[in-house]
């Protein structure tokens, strides 16, 4: 089978304690189109963007979730929480299959510093294999500015990435070509899920692997589901893009070494950048 039902939910939600209003949603998605596989939330849409609310993994929301997925025999993916483990906190999202059990937990690889402070990286690449189906890989928000993320889980396998978002910002329309770049560029589909409203500006985008808008969805409460075919990856990353363009094979061929990895991104240039901190108030003097 390489046909898999994906459904984004935008939902909008307040900053606070959501785990039993994403429970109502998930009922909603399953009632109105019961052949989903698979429901997606944005970016710490449980539990809204407060450190202070983290929690252990595992914990309270995460087993109230993999109830959710247990009972409604779908693959769920609930966005991320803020993540208390010992002194650090992290940004994971977990994925839970439809038997209830963790398969993974991906943590925000870059989170969106200088303004997500004390919100410590996660170190580790994460893919997961929806048997029968293919292989899937996790991002968080941020971490798609970093093209080198998406492509080291195509170069894993990923076909699909899952990336919940949380956007409340102006850069939203840049993302949106950074969405459809990755996708074309890693021959993938691309599920970008934001929140709306209250959370984020919504505007969630759904990506073929050959750059192609699948669905934008618009600023408010949207349900967005989709059938990815996979074998449409396959195939696209066989022949090319349209029958063209065949960059996976041509990074896996080409002998250039990048030197920013070569030398550990040390650069004069980037070294003059200055410290990553927020942006000082000017007072009208240039």
């Amino acid at each position: 089978m390489s046909r898999f039902a994906i459904a984004g939910v935008q939902a909008d939600f307040p900053v606070a304690d959501n785990v039993d209003a994403m429970a109502r949603e998930v009922a909603i998605v399953m009632a109105r189109f019961p052949w989903v596989n698979m429901i997606v939330f944005g970016e710490l849409a449980a539990l809204g963007p407060r450190p202070e609310a983290a929690q252990p993994m595992p914990g309270p929301a995460e087993e109230h979730f993999r109830a959710l997925a247990r009972k409604h025999n779908v693959w769920l993916v609930p966005g991320s929480i803020y993540e208390m483990n010992g002194n650090r906190i992290y940004n994971t999202a977990p994925v839970i299959d439809p038997t209830g059990e963790v398969v993974a937990r991906y943590r925000k690889m870059y989170p969106f510093q200088p303004y997500e402070t004390g919100i410590e990286p996660g170190g580790e690449f994460v893919v997961f294999d929806v048997p029968e189906v293919g292989r899937f890989g996790v991002s968080i928000c941020y971490d798609m500015w970093f093209p080198e993320t998406t492509r080291t889980m195509a170069w894993m396998g990923a076909e699909v990435i899952i990336h919940p978002t949380l956007t409340n910002t102006i850069d939203r329309d840049v993302e949106l070509s950074i969405a459809r770049a990755s996708a074309a560029t890693n021959q993938c589909y691309f599920v970008d899920i934001n929140s709306s409203g209250r959370l984020a500006y919504g505007r969630s985008i759904v990506v073929g692997p050959e750059g192609d808008v699948i669905h934008q969805a618009g600023t408010g409460y949207e349900i967005i589901p989709f059938e990815a075919d996979l074998e449409r990856v396959r195939r696209s990353r066989r022949n090319g893009l349209h029958g063209l363009g065949q960059p996976l094979k041509s990074f896996r061929d080409n002998p250039v070494e990048f030197p920013p990895y070569a030398n550990g991104r040390t650069s004069p240039v980037l070294k003059e950048l200055g410290p990553l901190e927020i942006p000082p108030r000017h007072n009208g003097n240039g």
